[in-house]
């Protein structure tokens, strides 16, 4: 599954992704790739795999909720205050 070699930087910091990996990841011209700076390392993934992973992530959760939530708890916080 996974191609083990080493990938120079060139000039002006441009790579050269193997054509068995593309091949493999479905990657062709055009594909857009999401650099992910990690304390590891770079990670790239193609713009709609990222797209899925966060939307996967944030499924069952409101974030919007969540900051109603919030919100009403400093209201509360601060009528008790006065």
């Amino acid at each position: 599954m996974s191609d083990t070699s080493t990938i120079p930087v060139a000039q002006k910091g441009r790579i050269v992704i193997p054509a068995s990996v593309r091949s493999r990841l479905g990657w062709t011209e055009g594909t857009e790739l999401v650099p992910v700076e990690t304390e590891r390392g770079l990670t790239l993934v193609a713009r709609d795999d990222a797209l899925a992973l966060v939307r996967e992530q944030l499924s069952g959760s409101s974030l919007a909720q969540e900051l109603i939530a919030e919100r009403h708890a400093e209201a509360v916080a601060e009528g008790s205050a006065r």
